[in-house]
């Protein structure tokens, strides 16, 4: 038994002492080696590059003709000619701004993408505070259950005790060794998927207790400011801009383009050369092209205000459930201070005021409280964590 203990306090401590000294650490950590992030940082990369690609002048054409005259008096012929097709200015300017727009849609995606991780991350990092606080409370209970089992195993070698007694006892020991193992599987499994998103490094979060947590008073002053954090609002208000930017050279490709060169022909004893001009006239190619750029824009200007109430909605609810789990974990907080009973109920057991099987109930109550507690704060931790993800 005393081996198991030790066992439960070494997990505490070697992940102590090998592990990041907070959450922020962790996250760090996990930036830096996740590889679903790194894999999205060169999606990214890839997409901003397409996105500048096909805007600048299209490439020159050079042509060089050979014919046979027929009959061969007349000679052979020789055409060379060079060509450049180009855009007026203001649509050159408007490719590249488009395209710039484009790739700010790209970066607040990945950011986006990001703060899922980092809060998949930070919820995982919340569990294992938790599993950690709650070994270290059944290293007490089970050292408590140890001594009280075999002050009853040597009760009952003096004739002193019953087996009903020491049956109890041995019941209530392995309820509470049987919760260790299940605990420390959970805690395991936490480790793991921490490991996973660290790109398979192993790390892990020692602390057994949660940092101080500021709720704001104020919800609506407090959405003014995340709304300006949230990648997927600022995603959608730059769809709304890019949208109206596509409009704009919608309205331009209906302009026409130039192209410019040189030409010469070469026949026997005579050679032409010289400048050729030419315009395309965007007649059928562009139809349509404008209408669908302007429902483009009505379109994001419909997910912005859809997106942006969602999230409203999402946070305020999240914002209640917070402040309701705030104070459910203070209540059970306040109510271990005020009607902690242990030392009591040790005294009467000792005195021979009650009976095993009471004691064991009587604390059995008093450990359920310390559970509730512990699940009300990770809970509260948990979905502050939630409520505030923009800042990660």
């Amino acid at each position: 038994m005393k081996k198991l203990i030790v066992s439960i306090m070494v997990i505490v401590a070697t992940s102590s002492l090998f592990a990041q000294n907070n959450i922020n650490d962790v996250l760090n950590a996990i930036e830096q080696n996740n590889t679903t992030l790194k894999a999205l940082r060169e999606t990214s990369d890839a997409k901003k590059l397409e996105n500048r690609t096909g805007i600048f002048l299209s490439n020159p054409e050079i042509g060089f003709n050979y014919l046979w005259g027929n009959p061969s008096s007349v000679g052979n012929r020789q055409d060379i000619s060079i060509k450049q097709n180009f855009d007026i200015p203001t649509i050159s300017g408007l490719k590249s701004k488009v395209a710039n727009q484009k790739n700010e849609l790209v970066e607040w995606q990945y950011k986006a993408d990001r703060m899922n991780v980092l809060l998949e991350a930070k919820l995982y990092c919340l569990d294992l505070i938790y599993y950690n606080a709650l070994l270290k409370e059944l290293a007490v209970r089970l050292n408590y259950a140890e001594t009280i089992a075999a002050g009853q195993k040597e009760r009952l070698d003096r004739g002193e005790g019953n087996v009903l007694e020491y049956n109890n006892v041995q019941l209530n020991l392995s309820s509470i060794k049987g919760e260790v193992s299940r605990v420390r599987t959970e805690r395991n499994a936490i480790v793991a998927q921490l490991s996973r998103l660290n790109g398979g490094v192993e790390l892990a979060l020692g602390d057994s207790g949660y940092e101080q947590i500021k709720l704001p008073i104020n919800f609506n002053d407090w959405f003014a400011v995340a709304e300006e954090k949230n990648p997927v609002l600022s995603y959608v208000k730059q769809e709304i801009e890019l949208s109206k930017k596509q409009v704009s050279l919608s309205k331009s490709m209906g302009l026409p383009t130039f192209s410019a060169g040189y030409m010469s022909e070469n026949v026997v004893g005579q050679r032409y050369q010289g400048v050729s001009v030419g315009i395309s006239i965007p007649l059928w190619e562009n139809k349509n092209r404008i209408k669908q750029s302007k429902a483009t824009v009505r379109a994001a200007e419909s997910r912005q205000v859809d997106t942006k109430q969602q999230f409203y909605s999402q946070l305020e609810i999240l914002y209640q459930r917070t402040l309701g789990l705030q104070e459910t974990a203070t209540t059970y907080r306040v109510s271990l201070s005020n009607a902690n009973n242990s030392q009591l109920l040790q005294k009467a057991l000792d005195a021979g005021q009650i009976s095993i099987l009471d004691y064991i109930i009587e604390m059995g109550l008093y450990y359920n409280t310390i559970n509730q507690t512990l699940e009300a704060e990770r809970d509260y931790q948990k979905a502050f964590a939630e409520l505030s993800a923009v800042e990660l």
